[in-house]
């Protein structure tokens, strides 16, 4: 006889079940037997032909785990993996001058210099992980998840108590995600295509800070989205307008007429994190009507 509400069980045992039910034996447990269910043999699933499958997949899986984890909104942070916080930064240039050569001495000096970006962005992070309700709904730092300004991201939001999210790209000369990622929002990317569909795809805001090709390519693809309407405009900063005026002369694709005068308000200058911060309530204020009705009420 049946136990108690098995009438209204599952019908079908779950593939988890019996994927771990299922045993293979005799001729069919060993090399080149095909007995293995298609989605736990991993050689089928690496087969060239399976590339929309594993896209398909790797789409999937931080969508869904975001959504049993009630991710609903994200900062976006990008920035480069190779600068450094301040102590790194000062501990580099002291071994650079102990070698008493002038070119290391001005890569360390630059580099503590540059490290001032570290700081902001880890001050940043865990300001808008201590204050994400000022938005009035929570807010999620992410990052692309390795060194330099994206463990700075999740470094400021795990010294504030808060969640943050990583997005891994594997590379082969990278070493483990930054330890300050929350566990279960660590995820690995094989597409780079990908792994960016899902920085946008829950930024409320995004913040870039000076960077290579990545973060270039990272920024570039938001502005181009943004431009051609594909995605909805959202605050996108970029941190240390020295830098990006050196690095970038947007003027000259406006003078020359290859975008428009007013592409050049998709995006602003920010300095410190408390302005960065600043902009991103602002902009929600002017776009969320219960700030409006909350100034209404005199709150």
């Amino acid at each position: 006889m049946d136990t108690p509400g098995t009438l209204k069980g599952r019908n079908f045992p779950s593939a988890h079940d019996e994927a771990l039910a299922s045993r293979p034996a005799g001729n069919y447990d060993g090399p080149g037997s095909s007995f293995s269910m298609a989605f736990t043999d991993t050689e089928f699933l690496l087969r060239e032909e399976l590339r929309p499958v594993r896209m398909q997949l790797e789409l999937m899986k931080p969508e869904l785990v975001q959504q049993d984890l009630g991710v609903d909104s994200t900062i976006v942070v990008f920035g480069s993996a190779r600068l450094k916080p301040r102590d790194a930064a000062e501990a580099l240039l002291a071994s650079a001058h102990a070698t008493a050569s002038p070119a290391a001495i001005r890569h360390a000096e630059r580099q503590l210099e540059m490290s001032r970006y570290y700081e902001e962005a880890r001050r940043f992070a865990a300001l808008v992980t201590a204050e994400a309700d000022a938005l009035g709904e929570p807010v999620l730092i992410s990052t692309g998840g390795g060194p330099g300004i994206m463990e700075a991201g999740n470094r400021g939001a795990h010294e504030a108590g808060g969640r943050s999210m990583g997005m891994n790209i594997y590379l082969p000369f990278e070493e483990a995600p930054n330890p300050y990622i929350t566990p279960e929002l660590c995820f690995q990317f094989h597409y780079f295509a990908i792994r960016k569909m899902h920085f946008l795809m829950r930024a409320v805001a995004l913040v870039s800070f000076p960077g290579g090709f990545g973060t270039l390519d990272e920024l570039f693809e938001a502005l181009t989205l943004t431009q051609t309407g594909k995605i909805r405009r959202r605050p996108i900063l970029l941190f240390g307008r020295e830098f990006w005026e050196r690095l970038v002369n947007f003027e000259v694709l406006v003078d020359d007429g290859l975008i428009n005068a007013r592409d050049l308000e998709l995006f602003q200058y920010v300095e410190t994190a408390e302005e960065a911060w600043e902009a991103i309530k602002s902009a929600y204020r002017a776009d969320d009507p219960r700030f409006i009705a909350r100034q209404g009420r005199g709150g």
